[in-house]
């Protein structure tokens, strides 16, 4: 296992932090447990792309972030600092999927040469 990308990395603590943050924050219910799934999807993302890089996860990880940004107004969550966190978090999982996919010299050449062999 081998580290390519330090926003794997980073977006591994991100993932302990939001299981942990309903303990370390204080909120509790439908918040505290979609919090820790969340945050143990964006762990599982983290380490496949440690395992098998690829550009499935930061896809994944986009989505994730997506759902961390939707979710405490679909669901309703009552404590403000739960909101706080699950938007932050879900920005910054959008954050480095996003650098991720910028910064990654096979996606970039992918991306590059899918849209140009189309465009002739």
């Amino acid at each position: 296992m081998r580290i390519r990308h330090w926003q794997d990395a980073a977006s591994l603590l991100l993932g302990v932090w939001l299981v942990l943050s309903p303990f370390v924050l204080g909120f509790a219910g439908a918040a505290a447990w979609i919090t820790v799934v969340l945050g143990l999807c964006v762990i599982l993302f983290a380490l496949e792309g440690f395992i098998i890089p690829s550009y499935l996860e930061e896809w994944g990880g986009i989505l994730l972030g997506l759902a961390l940004l939707a979710v405490p107004w679909t669901i309703g969550y009552e404590p403000t600092l739960a909101t706080v966190n699950s938007v932050v978090s879900g920005l910054v999982v959008i954050l480095f999927a996003v650098w991720e996919l910028a910064t990654d010299r096979d996606f970039t050449t992918w991306w590059r040469d899918h849209w140009h062999r189309t465009a002739n």
